[in-house]
């Protein structure tokens, strides 16, 4: 039996989603976030089902803000936080019958005792392999090997994407080779070549993601988190990546078409009202007035026929519509939907770290 990842573009079945409750990540008792991710929710609905992870606490605000429809389905799972790309299964196919099964990667909080960003993580590290008994799809244990969804992008025709910042960092699997890890990605995921892309976007408190700097659109084509601003810490980031994609070809031996995707203007940062929103626990990273979040447009989201892409306002009203006109020219086969993702930002990531596909039961072709 062999599997392969498809690609997020491909047809879906299902997304899932954690419903938003941890006071570290989510101010204000959670209210503002919610009711982002229930906008979320609901439009995915609009387009396929939905799985929606809750527990005792965040039932009831999932129960009144999600509409009633059968295609939304609510699934009692303990959770540490709401980073569904990062805890739930990584989707894959079997080779021939197309069937989905789900691997459970080990979770450690993006980097465990080294850099992890809370102390406890068990019920997120547990998560995967219980959500696919109570969905009642299969799961691939992929033992200690750490991994979150988040790092990683699929062409679905056998080339996939990372970042060294992210997969080579201490925290993850120390004890491995840089192709030992690569082997092992290939191994579970079905893909042929890995593409190392050196780094992510600036101050992405997951050691840089490829998720927020770089996302395939179709085979062969890329968009790429990029700036102008030569004095911007990004730059230098974005650049290094850039010399990467122009000088590599994919699985097939394709040269890659790379399609800069602006980041906001302005720098997203917290506020003093965001801080006073707040509730750490002991062993929890912070955060502090003037911080700059990682806000990219690339953290989108796939579903069936839309596309939804972060927005941030305020003084950054026309890079929004920048980035909506850009993907718009991009995919003019989709609807590109634009979300107010400021609450999701403040969490810490964006639209495809709160959300995780499941690709529709097709055989390959």
């Amino acid at each position: 039996m062999s599997f392969y990842m498809p690609a997020e573009f491909e047809k879906q079945q299902a997304a899932i989603l954690i419903f938003p409750e941890r006071p570290g990540s989510w101010g204000y008792g959670a209210e503002p976030a919610q009711k982002v991710f229930a906008q979320i929710i609901n439009t995915i609905a609009l387009h396929e089902d939905v799985y929606v992870i809750v527990n005792e606490k965040s039932r009831p605000a999932a129960e009144k803000l999600l509409n009633k429809t059968d295609r939304i389905k609510l699934l009692d799972i303990p959770t540490d936080d709401a980073w569904a790309r990062d805890t739930t299964p990584t989707f894959v196919r079997d080779t021939d019958s197309g069937r989905p099964a789900g691997i459970s990667w080990k979770f450690n909080a993006w980097g465990g005792e080294y850099d992890g960003l809370y102390a406890h993580w068990e019920q997120d590290d547990a998560l995967a392999e219980k959500f696919c008994q109570k969905a009642g799809f299969d799961c691939i244990s992929a033992g200690e090997f750490v991994l979150e969804g988040g790092s990683i992008h699929t062409d679905g025709e056998g080339t996939l994407l990372t970042t060294e910042s992210c997969l080579l960092s201490p925290g993850r699997n120390p004890a491995m080779s840089k192709q030992q890890i690569e082997d092992t990605l290939c191994g579970y995921l079905g893909c042929k070549k890995v593409i190392w892309l050196p780094r992510g976007i600036y101050n992405d408190e997951t050691n840089e993601h490829v998720d927020n700097v770089c996302a395939f659109i179709r085979p062969a084509e890329v968009v790429l988190a990029w700036t102008d601003n030569k004095n911007d810490p990004q730059y230098e980031l974005s650049a290094a990546c850039l010399e990467t994609l122009e000088n590599m070809t994919d699985a097939k031996g394709r040269r890659i078409t790379v399609h800069k995707l602006p980041i906001p203007d302005i720098p997203v940062r917290v506020t003093e009202h965001d801080l006073a929103g707040y509730e750490f626990e002991e062993g929890e990273d912070t955060r502090e007035v003037g911080e700059r979040l990682a806000a990219s447009y690339v953290n989108f989201f796939f579903a069936n026929d839309i596309v939804l892409l972060p927005q941030f306002g305020g003084e950054n009203t026309l890079s929004d519509k920048r980035a909506l006109d850009i993907m718009r020219k991009l995919l003019p086969e989709r609807e590109i939907i634009p979300i107010d993702a400021i609450e999701i930002i403040k969490g810490g990531g964006n639209i495809h770290c709160i959300t995780q596909q499941i690709p529709a039961w097709e055989a390959r072709v």
